[in-house]
């Protein structure tokens, strides 16, 4: 096993490398969103949307309230990391792209209000969602896997 002690900071760089990626993402999109908008890329395409709310655009027009449980669960994901019992490399990637997603979307909630989204599948009728939203479901994925992980172990 990896002594992942020294590497704790590494795993806040990933975060804000995630968080860096969503934030100039959606500027580029905010910004040229008229010549973009309705562009097909296969599995994707672009679209523009303000979410006021948070997943599926509930909690609408709760700007305080998402802005401070975004705080919150940062936080306590920078705790996590920090924390010297969690010594597992998927813990502290799930965390991390948890954190990533969760600050980018957090920055976008403080100062502007709304969440830009811009990703609508093509192949499924799904709600539209950024690049902070996948970094956060990859996370949960990584955890869900861990715990199926560990399950299988005690069988």
């Amino acid at each position: 096993m990896i002594n992942i002690k020294p590497l704790r900071l590494y795993f806040i760089f990933l975060s804000l490398l995630i968080c860096f990626i969503d934030q100039f993402s959606k500027y580029i999109i905010s910004i040229n969103y008229k010549s973009i908008i309705n562009k097909d890329l296969i599995l994707f395409t672009i679209d523009y949307l303000e979410n006021y709310g948070a997943a599926f655009n509930i909690f609408n027009g709760s700007r305080i309230f998402l802005s401070t449980i975004s705080i919150f669960f940062s936080l306590v994901l920078i705790y996590f990391i920090f924390k010297n019992n969690i010594n597992k490399t998927i813990d502290l990637f799930s965390y991390s792209f948890i954190l990533g997603g969760t600050m980018g979307n957090g920055l976008d909630r403080i100062y502007k209000g709304y969440v830009v989204d811009f990703i609508n599948l093509n192949f499924i009728n799904f709600a539209v969602f950024n690049i902070a939203d996948v970094s956060i479901n990859i996370g949960f994925v990584l955890i869900l896997y861990n715990l199926f992980k560990l399950g299988q172990k005690h069988d």
